[in-house]
């Protein structure tokens, strides 16, 4: 069986800084994901948390940063309040190609934010069913 981690943190102060940048969020966040964000007010340690994912996704797939966009990578919620990594572009036809089903947990406090994103075989990709 395979499996394949990958773990990413970092300072929310970090990112509240790299927010006072106007092109920051379109760069890094996907459509679905900045609606997301903003209907919460685009909070700091949520940014960072989505911002993580993406790293940490990009470990556990095992290619880093490289064949893909960061904004490909999304960080969404399912009505349970479950997160779940959505996949587009490049970074969907990576996940196709890899056979691996991702899933994420995420966690935050008042300075840091952490992101662990596993691969495994195994059933289809929760993400399938999230694709646009």
């Amino acid at each position: 069986m395979t499996l394949q981690i990958g773990i990413d943190h970092l300072e929310i102060s970090r990112i509240a800084k790299a927010m006072e940048n106007p092109r920051f969020l379109p760069r890094y966040f996907g459509e679905r994901e900045l609606a997301y964000l903003a209907r919460k007010k685009f909070p700091p340690a949520s940014v960072a948390a989505g911002f993580c994912a993406k790293e940490a996704f990009a470990k556990a797939l095992g290619t880093g940063i490289r064949g893909f966009a960061l904004r490909e990578i999304e960080l969404l919620r399912a009505e349970s309040g479950r997160p779940y990594l959505a996949f587009t572009g490049k970074a969907a036809a990576l996940v196709e190609a890899s056979g691996l089903r991702f899933e994420v947990s995420v966690s935050h406090d008042k300075h840091y934010a952490l992101a662990q994103v596993i691969g495994y075989e195994g059933g289809d990709n929760h993400a399938d069913s999230h694709r646009q």
